[in-house]
């Protein structure tokens, strides 16, 4: 079929078949597709939309322009959880190893952080040694020995979804929800899943800040995902705030660290990795309630499965065999810490967290383009939740930085991203509501 005249039929609003869509994916994987013809299918999609078997169409083709991973001989249930992302969220680090100490395989295919939403990948790789891309079989015998595997996207997997990704990124057509649920989609089922739970993120700090954008994110990923055979489920959750006191890369790596060792752990993190923890192992068939899985969930954090699990994670991908219980030791330390005062007293009555998110990227931490080189060292820590009570002079965050100016610049961003009221504000849920699939 000529790829013009599917660019055509979409472009006019017909719906396209399964051939149709399979054949203009095999172009794009081939190389027989031009770059402006993947521009102008990606934005007659964002146009006009696609319905959901055309979505679960284009799912199935990006998944199967590469290989399949097949885990039929492990001997316990394969999950795993994908987020739209934001700022301090580390969610990931802790979740796959409670999961994978309550009896599932966790094979977590991760990606870079861009704009102002940090990555999972980018965060492991502040870890010395760490190996975030390995090959198949040392995915393999990592999942198998240790339950769980953090790793990047390998070249094999859904090849077809980089190359579409990439040129939806120059072209203005990023914001199609069908194409964002077959970029994650197609991953995920390359993965070779039983189940996976995804964590749709709403709020100032998320890709979708409205509540009806991201439940129809949620409900189009569940949907398309349980049509391509992949069982699947949505928590709604906010980003009003960063979810951690940290947002960087090694500073999220030793948050997370605390976390799963008990040193600390922030309260909204804590609710958003049970919660998806228990949602996680429902799915998986490993918890008989959502209770149930809480339960599973703090129990296997309570006496230090969890951390166990991460530290034979790390020490199986190349880091330190005993990162869990040295990490200051391994991790870099930006030269520069500068203190984000308070103005006056008062409570933290909001944060502009997405700003919060681009103060690390001028740090160096994130990045503006795929290819940016990132400082793992630099980011903000002890960053005050929404409601916390603040008295002038005291800190509102912590920066480290590379030097003086960029400390300076950083917490004039962070500072200004804090609004200061006389009033402690309400609450905000931190999980909004739960997507099941209709019918």
């Amino acid at each position: 079929m000529l790829p013009q005249e599917i660019i055509r039929r979409k472009r006019d609003g017909h719906r396209l078949s399964a051939p149709e869509i399979t054949s203009f994916v095999d172009g794009l994987t081939a190389g027989g597709v031009t770059e402006g013809q993947v521009g102008a299918f990606a934005m007659a999609v964002f146009f006009n939309g696609m319905s959901r078997e055309e979505a679960v169409a284009l799912t199935i083709a990006m998944r199967d322009s590469g290989d399949v991973l097949d885990w039929s001989d492990l001997p316990g249930p394969v999950t795993d959880k994908h987020s739209t992302g934001g700022v301090g969220d580390n969610v990931s680090l802790m979740l796959a190893p409670i999961v994978a100490a309550c009896g599932a395989y966790v094979p977590m295919i991760s990606g870079r952080g861009l704009g102002h939403t940090g990555g999972t990948l980018d965060k492991m790789d502040a870890i010395p040694g760490y190996v975030s891309q390995p090959d198949v079989a040392r995915l393999r015998k990592t999942v198998l020995e240790t339950g769980c595997a953090i790793i990047g996207q390998t070249a094999d997997l859904a090849p077809a979804d980089r190359r579409l990704y990439a040129v939806r990124d120059v072209t203005g057509t990023v914001e199609s929800v069908p194409l964002i649920t077959a970029s994650i989609l197609s991953k995920k089922l390359a993965a070779g899943l039983g189940s996976l739970v995804l964590d749709v993120k709403v709020g100032n700090g998320a890709f979708m800040e409205k509540s009806r954008d991201a439940t129809a994110l949620a409900n189009s990923l569940v949907e398309v995902a349980n049509g391509a055979g992949l069982k699947a489920s949505a928590l709604v959750t906010g980003m009003n705030e960063p979810l951690a006191s940290a947002a960087g890369n090694a500073v999220e790596v030793r948050n997370a660290v605390d976390f799963l060792t008990g040193r600390f752990r922030d309260k909204r993190l804590e609710d958003v990795t049970l919660a998806l923890a228990a949602e996680m192992l429902q799915s998986a068939g490993l918890a008989a309630s959502n209770q149930d899985g809480i339960r599973r969930a703090a129990e296997t954090l309570a006496g230090g499965r969890a951390a166990a699990a991460f530290q034979r994670m790390v020490a199986a991908l190349g880091g330190p065999a005993d990162f869990v219980d040295r990490p200051e030791k391994y991790l870099p330390k930006a030269p520069v810490e500068l203190a984000v005062k308070a103005p006056e007293n008062g409570f933290v009555t909001g944060i502009a967290t997405r700003d919060i998110g681009l103060a690390v990227v001028g740090l160096g931490g994130g990045r503006t383009r795929p290819d940016d080189r990132i400082d793992h060292a630099v980011g903000i820590t002890r960053l005050a939740p929404v409601g916390a009570e603040v008295p002038a002079g005291e800190a509102l965050a912590l920066v480290h930085a590379r030097s003086e100016s960029d400390a300076e610049a950083a917490a004039a961003a962070v500072l200004a991203a804090y609004t200061i009221g006389a009033s402690k504000p309400a609450a905000e849920k931190t999980v909004m509501r739960r997507i099941l699939p209709r019918g």
